[in-house]
Formats: structure tokens, sequence, C-alpha cells
């Protein structure tokens, strides 16, 4: 008894390094990628105007719908099996191929009509050169899955970096060399075929696909699975610009899309990253579900620690951010800004529920949270587009909330966790947060008149070390934790 507990116990800490370097790998070279693509994508939005953004919005809702049915979820499916075999990943792989040929031969006929229902005939340009994108996603979703199943995120964190760089460079010199729109075309099919080629390589996971599908339900029904979430998704993400495309100018749909992609920075490009690595650890214990609602709530709490104060920081110093990183064409964004920090706040917690509950083999729960998603945003955007664009902000801050209560009603008894856990978990990040909010906002009120970057060089710095202050005098256990994450020290509990 005593050597199988030992045998488990030295698997729980394997387990917790692997994921601790993939949390390390993933975060880390998203962190370094994000550095290169914020650096290339400002200067890029200095040098395109809001037309050229309210075009590619237009294009870019069209391009996520046909995505949803690009099948990642038959790749996904192979990290949640317990073996999988040569057969099973040519079969996944052809499942990929043969939907991807198809979505790109699809966006192609379809691009007049949607050419039309915009009333942009340049739409239908930028979608038949977009749909080449399809044909490199097989080869980056099945390679990504069999990384990730083996929790090896330092080979795909090397490729990515490299895709990124190529991408940031290419989206920099289409923008100096005057292509406007096709700049936002370009840098896509760079980054997606770099990563095609350089994952492949990196999983070794050339093979040819299989279009012979007998003993394959498991991977097609969960595949389809997410194809139905996804799809919920989109209804409920993409939905105001299919509202508002037809209602507003380019300008102003430009102008609310920009500062939806500002706000959304952190829940769209390092939230996936860090969800990537939970559904992969949450598999690995899906046998355990006692571990599954500690871990949940540990990753809920680091999460809203990092991304509780970039919101409520946002959200204090949209002013002078946005005129030092975008220029004076984008002063209209600031209202924007200010109102979706706040609900972006709800939408991160909101997506940490998925992998948790995806991992345990309870997708139908994702695809019903996925669904009240499709119903209540899709209603909010409605009413809220009746005052322009502006209603459309506060559509997201009156919905994502009301979603985030739901999802949480419906999954957290599945994942084994309480209400008051998961108010628990967050809300030493929140309390902090709307503090140094606070504090940021009174001392830029008291601040002189000075150039919009000089305050910016002061109300940052301040606010981070108010908030770190806040934490280490109210909440120190939690940095503890947090930095024995990050140096590999064993925390107190566990060393008892």
């Amino acid at each position: 008894m005593a050597a199988d507990q030992k045998s488990e116990i030295n698997e729980t800490l394997g387990l917790r390094d692997r994921v601790r370097s993939a949390v390390l790998w993933r975060s880390g070279s998203q962190i370094a990628a994000q550095m290169v693509t914020w650096m290339a994508t400002f200067l890029v939005i200095r040098m395109l105007g809001p037309s050229d953004y309210g075009l590619f919005a237009m294009a870019q809702a069209v391009l996520v719908f046909m995505n949803l049915m690009s099948g990642w979820g038959y790749a996904t499916a192979l990290i949640r099996q317990e073996s999988v075999t040569p057969l099973q990943i040519r079969q996944a792989f052809g499942m990929l191929v043969l939907m991807n040929a198809g979505l790109a031969a699809g966006q192609a006929i379809l691009a007049p009509l949607a050419a039309s229902y915009f009333h942009q005939p340049m739409v239908a340009d930028l979608l038949r050169v977009q749909a080449l994108l399809y044909l490199a996603t097989p080869f980056i979703a099945l390679s990504t899955a069999l990384l990730q199943r083996r929790l090896d995120f330092r080979r795909q964190a090397q490729v990515h970096l490299v895709a990124t760089l190529l991408s940031a460079a290419t989206a920099v010199a289409c923008a100096s060399a005057g292509w406007g729109v096709w700049t936002l075309v370009a840098a896509p099919l760079v980054l997606f075929w770099t990563q095609a080629v350089g994952l492949t390589w990196a999983a070794r996971s050339l093979v040819w696909p299989s279009f012979r599908f007998a003993g394959a339900s498991a991977i097609f029904r969960y595949g389809s699975a997410m194809i139905a979430v996804q799809f919920c998704w989109f209804v409920q993400s993409q939905s105001d610009v299919f509202i508002a495309g037809r209602l507003v100018d380019t300008h102003q749909l430009g102008l609310y899309t920009t500062a939806l992609f500002l706000t959304q920075i952190f829940t769209s490009k390092f939230v996936p990253a860090l969800n990537d690595v939970a559904f992969a650890a949450f598999a690995q214990i899906r046998d355990r579900p006692e571990g599954v609602a500690p871990a949940f709530l540990s990753g809920v709490r680091m999460v809203m620690l990092i991304s509780l104060p970039i919101y409520f920081g946002l959200a204090a110093t949209a002013e002078p951010l946005i005129q030092t990183l975008l220029g004076p064409k984008w002063i209209e964004t600031i209202p924007f800004v200010r109102l979706l920090a706040w609900a972006m706040a709800f939408m991160t917690l909101q997506l940490l529920f998925q992998p948790a509950t995806n991992a345990i083999g309870r997708h139908g729960l994702t695809l019903r949270s996925a669904m009240i998603g499709a119903i209540v945003m899709p209603v909010a955007f409605l009413i809220g587009v009746r005052f322009g664009t502006i209603g459309l902000a506060w559509a997201w801050l009156a919905g994502f909330p009301l979603y985030t209560i739901l999802t949480a009603a419906i999954s957290l008894p599945a994942i084994g966790a309480t209400p008051g856990g998961l108010v628990r978990a967050v809300a030493p990040g929140l309390a902090a947060a709307a503090a140094m909010g606070l504090a940021v906002a009174g001392l830029d009120s008291l601040l002189p008149e000075m150039p919009s970057g000089a305050r910016l060089l002061i109300l940052v710095p301040f606010g981070a070390a108010a908030y770190c202050g806040l934490l280490f005098a109210f909440a120190r256990p939690i940095v503890e934790e947090v930095i024995a994450l990050v140096l590999k020290r064993p925390r107190p509990q566990a060393m008892a």
C-alpha cells in the first residue's frame, strides 16, 4: 500500500513538473511572441486607417464562421484518448483534410454573396485569397494535438516564435509598401503556412490521410461536438459584426473592432494558450476526479491575478494609452476601450471552464454553455446596436456577466467545485485590481498637463507597484504560491 502511495505521489510530482514546464514554455513563448506582434500591430495600425480595419472585420466575420467547420476537434480528440494508434492519427488527418479542402472551395464560391451582404465588393477578393488559410490547417491541427498529447510545448513554442517573427515582418513590410487592407491578409497567411511546415517537422507528423473511418466514431463524435460548440461561440462573438456591418459605415465599425482587438489581447492570445495546457493536464488526471476541482480553482486564481490588473489598468489609462500607441486618429476608440475592458474580465473567467469540463468527458456541458452564449449575446447586440456602435460595447458589458454566471452554475457541480470556492479564487485579484484602478485614476486626475507618453510612464509603473504592494500586504500566501510555481519551489503544505 505504501509503495502504491509513493508511486502515486511520484506520478503527481512528475505531472506537476511537466505542467509547470508546459505553462512556462507556452506562456513564456506567448509573451515573447505577443511583444513582437504588438510592436508590429501598433506600427501597422498607425499606417492603416479605420476603414481598412472595417473591411477586414467584414471578411473576418465570414472567415471565422467558415473556420468553425475546420475540424480542430478531430485532432483534439487524440489528446483525450489513453492510447492512439497510427491508423487513428491518419483517420483524424483525413477528416481534417476533407473538411478544410471543402471549406476553401466553399469560401471561394460564396465570397460574392458575402460582398453583396456587406455592400462592399472588396470583401469578395479578400475572402478568395484568405481561403488559402484552410489548406494549412490540417497540418497545424494534427501536429499541435500530437505535441500537446505529450505535453511538449517547447517545440511548439519555438515554431510559434519563428512564425510570429515572419508574420510581423510581413505585416510591417506590406503596410510600408502601401498594401492597405491586404496587409491584414498577407500576415496571417505567412503565419499559418510557417506554422504548418514547422509544426509538422517538430511533431514528425507527416502522414498519409486515411479516408476509411471505420472505428473512428469516438474521434468523430468529439470533433463534431466541438464544431457545435464553435458554432455557438461564433454566434455569440461575431454576431455584433454581422448585425452592425449592414447598419454602420466602415469607419465606425473599424473603431469598434479595433477597440475590441485591444481589450481582447489577453483573452484571445494568452487565455487560449493557458487553456491548452490546462486541457492536457486535466486529461492526465481525469481518472482522479478529486484532483480536478483544486487544479481548476488554482488555475482560476492565477489567471485572474494576472488578467484583472490588466483590465482595470486598461480602463484607467485608456486615454493616454490610445494617444501614445495608436495616435490621434484613433482617439474615438477611448470610450469603447473603457467599457470593453470591464467586459473582458468576465469573458476571461467564462473561458476557463471549458478545458476542465471537456477533459473530464463532459463536453455536453461545454455545448450547453455555448448555446447559452449564442442566445444571450446576440440579443444584447440587437438591443445595443440601436444606440450605435457604442451600444455594442454596452452589450458586452451587460451580456457577459450574465453568461459567465450561467456557465458557472452548470459547470461547477461537474468539476466538483462550489460557488464559494470560485468566489474565493477570484476575490484576491479582484480586490487588489479594483483598488489599484481607483488609485491610478486618482493619480491621473492630479497630474498636470503633459504629453500622453509621459503620463503613461508615470501611471503604469505606479499601478504595477500599487497592485503588487496590495497583494503582498493582504494576500501574501497566494503570491508565494505563484512564485513557487515559476521558480519550482515546493510549497510548505507539499513538504509537510
